[in-house]
C-alpha cells in the first residue's frame, strides 16, 4: 500500500509542475500576473521534477535561464534517489 502510496504522490506532483509551467507560460504570453519562480522550483524539488521537465520542454518556457537548466535536472536526479530510498524502505 505504501507504495502504491509513495507512486501516487509522485505522479501527483509531476503533473502539478507540468500544470503550473503551461500556466505560467500562458500569463507571460498574456502579461498577466505571474507564478513565483520559488514556487515552480519548490513543486519540481518535492517531487515533481520530471514534470517540470517535462512542462519547460512543451511549453518551450524558462528553457533559456540556466538556473532552470542546471536545478530543474538536479532536482530530478534528487527525486529518483529520495524515491528510490523510500521504495527501499517500505
Amino acid at each position: 500500500m505504501g507504495k502504491v502510496i509513495l507512486f501516487s504522490y509522485i505522479g501527483i506532483m509531476c503533473l502539478v509542475s507540468f500544470i503550473l509551467f503551461g500556466a505560467d507560460k500562458s500569463k507571460a504570453k498574456r502579461h498577466a500576473w505571474r507564478i513565483p519562480e520559488k514556487v515552480l522550483f519548490g513543486s519540481a524539488l518535492i517531487g515533481g521534477a520530471l514534470g517540470a521537465l517535462i512542462g519547460m520542454q512543451v511549453f518551450r518556457h524558462k528553457t533559456k535561464h540556466l538556473s532552470f537548466k542546471i536545478l530543474i535536472p538536479l532536482f530530478l536526479v534528487l527525486n529518483i534517489v529520495a524515491v528510490f530510498f523510500i521504495y527501499r524502505a517500505l
